[in-house]
């Protein structure tokens, strides 16, 4: 039961910050979709980092309301594909192609730069992702 709440409160923490700042940076179906670029990047960063730092001596309810609560809902695949389905319909592929391309480079570069900025010193990255 303590997951699921931390799961919850996470979630609505995670759902405001997206909201948040995708009203701080909107964009059109004919546009390029900077602010899920930017959450999914730095959602990648975040949960890199926390897997990195937080996880090993985390409790389960703490990963569940970080990971899937807070992370899991502030990041998106979902509106990955119906921007990149928008574009498209726009026929903007080119734009499209471009977005799929960044967000899934920068987002695992994001990912991998939390991950070793969220190592401990000693400690090598390898058992962290383990």
């Amino acid at each position: 039961m303590r997951d699921l709440l931390a799961v919850i409160v996470g979630a609505l923490v995670g759902t405001g910050l997206r909201f948040g700042l995708d009203t701080l940076i909107p964009h059109g179906d004919d546009e390029f979709p900077v602010s899920t670029l930017l959450i999914n990047i730095v959602g990648s960063f975040a949960l890199g980092f926390v897997v990195a730092r937080v996880w090993p001596t985390a409790s389960a309810w703490l990963k569940a309301g970080l990971g899937p609560g807070l992370i899991g809902t502030f990041t998106t695949f979902s509106a990955v594909a119906v921007s990149i389905v928008a574009l498209s319909h726009e026929d903007l592929l080119w734009l499209a192609v471009i977005y799929l391309v960044l967000s899934v480079a920068l987002g695992f570069l994001a990912a991998f730069a939390g991950i070793r900025l969220g190592a401990r010193p000693g400690r090598d990255v390898e058992k962290v992702t383990e």
